[in-house]
């Protein structure tokens, strides 16, 4: 297991070998930049997209809660959805947060914290139903959205705080 920094957003990616074996390329998990096989060989990422929001949703951590999602909603909105692996309200919903991450032009982010993976992020903001939205706006969050909502909705809701 090799682990690899992203030239383009610095995060670290660990990387199985056999992976470039298989004629597979390995790309970064945070802004899904071609990482190429070695760390040298991975390129800025493509002037259409804005390296300060990805057009997939972040996965977030207890440990990088505050920086990308507290701090980064100074400059821009952040979707946080709080989900879990098991949920079905949660995994329909991840098609629509996936496209509004590709819509959504440097205008917002969204993020992705795991609860149950990240215990004590989910405790702080005193999740007890999955999914929760909030929208985080200058470093605090502005709405909170329980449950399963269409895709306008959530497009309503984010561009109220845009």
């Amino acid at each position: 297991m090799a682990i690899l920094s992203c030239m383009n957003c610095g995060a670290k990616n660990r990387v199985d070998e056999r992976v470039t074996v298989i004629g597979k390329r390995p790309v970064c998990g945070r802004c899904g930049v071609d990482l190429g096989a070695d760390p040298a060989a991975a390129g800025p990422a493509p002037a259409s997209e804005p390296a300060a929001a990805p057009a997939r949703p972040l996965n977030v951590t207890d440990s990088s809660f505050e920086r990308e999602v507290v701090e980064a909603s100074n400059a821009r909105p952040v979707l946080l959805d709080c989900w879990a692996a098991w949920c079905g309200p949660c995994r329909m919903i991840a098609p629509t947060l996936d496209e509004l991450a590709a819509e959504a032009g440097g205008r917002y982010s969204v993020a992705k914290l795991n609860v149950d993976e990240n215990p004590r992020t989910a405790a702080r903001l005193g999740i007890q139903s999955i999914p929760t939205l909030f929208i985080y706006r200058n470093g605090q969050p502005a709405e909170r959205i329980v449950g399963a909502q269409p895709k306008h909705v959530l497009a309503a809701r984010l561009s109220a705080h845009s």
